[in-house]
């Protein structure tokens, strides 16, 4: 059976049969076109799923054989697992596709590691060229290369019983740069604010006032804010949902959103009309990442601001909130488990503290001296205590 729509639903489903096996799902596409091609790939999985089931005592196994296995169990459940096939592919094509998994040794990892590292990154510049930047960071490389390959060796062997090879993998993790931690001035804030509009200026503003991821905010539905009790729930990392109370100032944002759309709390105003992306000038839609991006990139050094992302804004409510109160209140805020992760923002309290040391270092302008029968009083007080 090729893919197919169910009854009431807008995207299509797929249905098929591979080695005696049924597998089915929801493609998520509404174009037929883009629903085989996601179909084209679950046949590739699902083939080689299959195989490796079928290998006898499962002792072998090639790369692309536990790859395939590794994101039909695992990878296709990422919020971007587009970007986690792209990770598996690079891997495919670096590693080798027919590569056993008990050759991969502490010196293939190394010499991966560095074809990763010595990459640059590519971005599309205005002239809509692809153009190639810096080296990919330390990060990055672990992400998109020590890291699945990681994952996808340990789940072979402890949980497909497959051999492999012998890799000490935390040696060849990359010492990452420290997160930085940007909070912008009063006189910043207001002037990106200055420079954002249609819509892009409360989502923003809102940001700056509850710490929200940016996925967190796009993500934000109708259905998770409760006007009556004062509180709205977003979804973060790890699908792990946090509610919080709102603010005034919160609360007259929500709800000077709330005729725009039935679903989607934040919306932009269409500037112009454009058929191939069914906008209308005038309307409403909900907010995109690219859109968001795109608004802070230009609104930011429009505003003589520097050095500013839009994850600053989570940076900057959560160290406002630290001086308000304490880093309990801060970490629940941020939805952080681990509270040695908030304890980054205790730099705040720090120069609190530092400011108010320097206060005591400055001399007294006009210093108080007790008269000498107040200082008798005193006096006489210590003695009778």
């Amino acid at each position: 059976m090729s893919v197919y729509k169910r009854p009431g639903k807008e995207t299509y489903s797929y249905d098929f049969i591979v080695g005696g096996r049924r597998f089915s799902g929801d493609t998520g596409a509404t174009k037929k076109r883009d629903a085989k091609g996601f179909e084209d790939n679950q046949r590739q999985i699902a083939k080689a799923i299959v195989t490796a089931e079928t290998a006898g005592d499962g002792s072998t196994m090639t790369f692309e054989a536990a790859a395939l296995r590794w994101y039909h169990e695992v990878g296709q459940h990422h919020k971007n697992f587009e970007t986690t096939l792209k990770v598996l592919d690079w891997l495919k094509q670096n590693l080798g596709a027919g590569t056993d998994l008990r050759d991969i040794d502490d010196a293939l990892v190394a010499r991966l590691v560095a074809k990763r590292r010595g990459e640059r990154v590519r971005r599309r510049h205005k002239d809509g060229k692809m153009h190639e930047g810096n080296f990919v960071s330390p990060a990055t490389v672990n992400r998109t290369c020590t890291q699945p390959l990681r994952e996808i060796i340990l789940r072979a062997k402890n949980v497909w019983k497959a051999s492999v090879g012998d890799v000490a993998f935390g040696k060849h993790l990359l010492k990452e740069r420290g997160e930085r931690i940007r909070e912008a001035s009063v006189e910043e804030e207001s002037a990106i604010m200055e420079q954002l509009g249609r819509g892009y200026d409360d989502a923003v503003r809102f940001a700056f006032l509850n710490g929200c991821r940016r996925m967190e905010i796009l993500g934000l539905e109708w259905r998770h804010v409760d006007f009556f009790s004062r509180r709205f729930t977003v979804t973060g990392k790890g699908g792990h949902s946090r509610t919080i109370p709102m603010s005034q100032e919160t609360f007259e944002i929500l709800w000077a959103q709330k005729d725009h759309h039935p679903v989607r709390v934040f919306t932009f105003e269409a500037k112009r009309t454009r058929k191939e992306l069914d906008l209308v000038r005038g309307r409403r839609y909900p907010l995109t990442e690219s859109g968001l991006k795109s608004a802070m990139r230009r609104a930011v050094p429009a505003a003589g601001v520097t050095n500013f992302r839009f994850h600053d804004t989570r940076h900057t409510a959560a160290t406002r909130v630290l001086r308000k109160s304490n880093l309990r209140v801060a970490q629940r805020l941020l939805g952080h488990a681990d509270i040695a992760t908030t304890t980054k923002y205790a730099h705040a309290l720090d120069e609190d503290l530092r400011a108010a040391l320097e206060a005591t270092s400055s001399p007294t302008r006009n210093p108080t001296e007790a008269t000498t029968a107040e200082a008798n009083d005193m006096e006489k007080k210590r003695n009778s205590d």
